[in-house]
């Protein structure tokens, strides 16, 4: 590289932004190797209140352009102007809210990241006139998208993206890596009888089915704790269910907590559960397994890539509610009681877990960059 590589990542939160997930964990830490590799990258995000409007993270430098209402067309603009005055050298752009469709405007060529795209899922977690927006531009996606060249960070992500029409040759598959859990390992024979869930707290994920089928698990495992681990849109409503259960006493809503504790509940329990319907990987689920502790799925996009069934975890077939929490509530009784299966998946958890690095993700984006640059100056 003659001068430093730039990149404009284009991803609606940062990092810091209180309402962060997995996409943000992503740019967070390929950022940062990606500069200790010598490239500058800075976000376009939007801002939050309290928020400086510029800030570097960790190798990160963030210009937050506004709140939501004009960050979109403010991040058109940015892009435009900057491109144009040969601030970039190339723009990185995510996929998992808005698409940006940036190469309608960048001067500069556009490399995507793909984590998910909502399609129908939209309507479980947003006003019906927003995720009818959301899907409309959705369906511009070939339009915008046909020679632009793509990351998925899954099978399932690719396949979504093949579905739209983005031709399979343009897409390469980067996991998401995972970060390396400090906390000592527990023996299952030693694990408290605890269901845990991960993830934020919101209507899609479907956390309100998890506590109906724990609920009928109590007379099976009098013993039986639920800890969860995460915040959101729903907490009020799944703490009212939880009493109306009869729940209460024994369930935890951890909250958002630091990355030891977090592991520290998760290594102590004997299954986590995912019932959510739609996610772009799963990356907590590999997360969860690097902590021995197998996951309970829906067989759904992203979930059936980041769970192997019989091997990890357990998948479960997605359906009416009533007929899902008596499937979830079998096969998370299935790990709570016996000890052979739930070993069995917690070595081969264990071990699927050491397969995902974000050195890794982060040389191969590099490495697709200066394909896409190379090309570029034929």
């Amino acid at each position: 590289m003659h001068h430093a590589r730039r990149v404009l990542v284009l991803n609606e939160r940062d990092p810091s932004h209180p309402a962060a997930g997995g996409a943000e964990v992503h740019v967070a830490e390929v950022s940062k190797r990606m500069a200790a590799l010598g490239y500058e990258i800075t976000q376009a995000a939007c801002s939050f209140p309290g928020a400086p409007q510029r800030e570097e993270q960790d190798g990160l430098q963030v210009w937050r352009l506004g709140s939501l209402g004009v960050y979109y067309p403010r991040v058109a603009w940015t892009t435009a102007r900057e491109t144009r005055r040969g601030r970039f050298d190339v723009v990185v752009e995510h996929l998992n809210k808005l698409p940006f469709c940036a190469s309608a405007y960048s001067a500069v060529p556009v490399l995507a990241v793909n984590h998910h795209l909502f399609g129908r899922s939209a309507f479980l977690q947003v006003a019906w006139p927003i995720a009818a927006g959301v899907m409309a531009l959705e369906r511009l996606i070939p339009r915008f998208y046909g020679a632009v060249p793509f990351l998925a960070v899954s099978q399932s992500s690719k396949d979504d993206l093949v579905a739209r029409g983005i031709p399979p040759g343009q897409i390469e598959i980067v996991h998401n890596g995972i970060r390396t859990p400090r906390v000592t390992l527990r023996p299952w024979a030693q694990r408290r009888p605890r269901i845990a869930y991960l993830g934020r707290l919101e209507p899609y994920k479907r956390v309100d089915l998890l506590l109906r089928a724990a609920a009928r698990l109590v007379p099976r495992f009098p013993d039986l704790e639920l800890v969860l681990i995460g915040r959101g849109s729903a907490r009020v409503g799944l703490e009212r269910l939880c009493a109306g259960l009869g729940l209460s006493e024994r369930t935890r809503f951890a909250g958002f907590v630091p990355d030891d504790e977090r592991d520290a509940l998760l290594a102590d329990a004997r299954v986590c559960a995912c019932p959510s319907v739609k996610e772009g990987w799963g990356i907590t689920v590999i997360e969860v397994n690097a902590l021995g502790t197998p996951v309970v799925a829906t067989d759904a996009p992203g979930l059936r890539d980041a769970v192997r069934h019989g091997e990890t975890g357990l998948l479960i077939a997605d359906g009416p509610p009533q007929a899902f929490v008596a499937r979830l509530a079998e096969r998370m009784g299935e790990l709570l009681a016996d000890g052979a299966l739930a070993e069995r998946l917690s070595q081969g958890a264990l071990a699927w877990s050491r397969r995902f690095s974000w050195d890794a993700t982060a040389e191969r984006t590099a490495h697709a960059i200066e394909t896409l640059l190379a090309r570029h100056r034929l």
